[in-house]
């Protein structure tokens, strides 16, 4: 499982960036949609729970070894 959520991840980062890139587009013509602004939150939350999955994992698996 751990593979899928690394690959989902990778592509999750890459949305992530274009949300941001064109935050930055719209901010430099002048547009100032609010939904613009939040478009990179979606990405950002899903960024956020793969990461600390990933980051947590080893730790998780170590003490069920231990056990």
């Amino acid at each position: 499982m751990t593979p899928w959520i690394r690959q989902a991840h990778r592509w999750i980062s890459i949305a992530f960036t274009l949300a941001v890139i064109a935050n930055l587009v719209a901010l430099t013509m002048g547009v100032q949609e609010a939904w613009i602004g939040f478009l990179a939150l979606g990405p950002l939350i899903l960024l956020m729970i793969s990461g600390l999955w990933m980051f947590f994992r080893p730790y998780f698996t170590r003490r069920r070894s231990e056990a």
